[in-house]
């Protein structure tokens, strides 16, 4: 399941709120990747802005990782940003159907809780 956030702002500015937001939830921003600007510059351009920001919570990190460190796969959180039909849009993938691919039933509540504060990071930047 994927989770989408709408806004009315640009991709940049959606960006830097996520960047600060994340941040200010205890989130560390492991990388931000401007899709756009990549393909382009490999005479491969898309016609709209992407960009993706990825996303950490150390604690919860810890947790799931000292359990199954094949969860790493899916880590960290990745949150795309990009332009569709006038709106921009965030987006990302549930942690708790991430975590349902892992056979971990022990770590649901941890995917709950970085899925509600991702939720909440995402509706904060779209504002």
């Amino acid at each position: 399941m994927l989770i989408k956030v709408e806004s009315s702002k640009g991709v940049k500015e959606v960006k830097e709120k996520l960047e600060e937001t994340a941040k200010s939830k205890g989130f560390g921003v492991m990388s931000t990747h401007e899709v756009t600007d990549i393909l382009e510059s490999k005479g491969h351009p898309i016609s709209y802005r992407c960009v993706i920001v990825e996303i950490c919570q150390p604690k919860a990190a810890s947790e799931v990782l000292s359990r199954n460190p094949y969860i790493s796969t899916a880590m960290p959180c990745r949150v795309a940003i990009f332009e569709e039909n006038g709106k921009t849009v965030l987006s990302t993938i549930a942690p708790t159907q991430m975590i349902e691919m892992y056979n971990e039933p022990e770590l649901k509540g941890v995917a709950e809780e970085i899925e509600r504060l991702v939720k909440e990071i995402m509706e904060e930047s779209a504002k």
